[in-house]
């Protein structure tokens, strides 16, 4: 297993409509979190400010940008991103688009992480997008184009992340969504793990969001996960 702080392996998403919101959790949260993922909504609210800002605090940011668009396109984007100094940046799990980002990212820049299958969907959305693979058949596929292709880990569900191991070994990060603690209602999704579960098939980082957004105490139960990391990676 790689050498990661344990603070560093729980990455909070700041899954709120408006900075505001998102800077109210974080002062919350204070020294407990030190990882933050910034996804679509709040990117289009002045996340990328925040992002920003959040470095010169010294935190880690994530952009949930799921890149994909024309091989010209994408290069350029991803060396935009990398200006920003984010330290992971998604890109959608198609072979050639991955092949784009880790051009475009050139020296240094953030870690690119494929998107391999979201932890939202399941079978029915697999035959629901024309394809005859399962997910985790996908899930693989989308992990070796991200080796091939030079990337540096891959967003998957921790029921995936065994596998993943077997196929890539420490040469990719398994960062994983989805996460749910035992007794927590999974929402929307599919392929929830709880974080030992996650951890011991093999995932690198864990992303929370609504169970730490929803807690009473986003501190503590941000606390409570991260002994949940530490006691499966004994």
């Amino acid at each position: 297993m790689l050498d990661i702080p344990l603070r560093d392996r729980l990455i909070v998403a700041l899954d709120v409509p408006t900075v505001d919101e998102a800077r109210a959790l974080v002062r919350r949260l204070g020294a407990a979190v030190t990882f933050y993922k910034i996804g679509l909504q709040l990117q289009y609210a002045g996340g990328i400010a925040l992002a920003a800002d959040l470095k010169g605090e010294g935190k880690k940011i994530f952009l949930d940008a799921k890149l994909l668009d024309i091989d010209q396109t994408v290069p350029g984007a991803t060396q935009n991103i990398a200006r920003l100094g984010v330290d992971f940046l998604t890109i959608h799990g198609h072979a050639p688009t991955l092949r784009a980002a880790v051009r475009g990212r050139g020296d240094g820049g953030p870690r690119l992480l494929a998107v391999t299958v979201l932890t939202s969907m399941g079978a029915e959305d697999m035959a629901e997008l024309g394809t005859r693979l399962s997910v985790e058949e996908m899930v693989l596929r989308r992990a070796r184009a991200a080796l091939d292709a030079g990337c540096d880990g891959v967003i998957a569900s921790g029921r995936e992340a065994r596998q993943i191991r077997a196929l890539a070994g420490d040469k990719l990060l398994i960062v994983t969504p989805g996460i749910r603690s035992a007794g927590v209602a999974a929402d929307d999704q599919k392929r929830a793990v709880t974080p030992r579960a996650a951890i011991e098939a093999g995932a690198d980082y864990l992303v929370v969001g609504r169970e730490i957004l929803r807690s009473a105490d986003p501190a503590a139960e941000a606390a409570t996960i991260l002994a949940q990391i530490a006691a499966a990676s004994l």
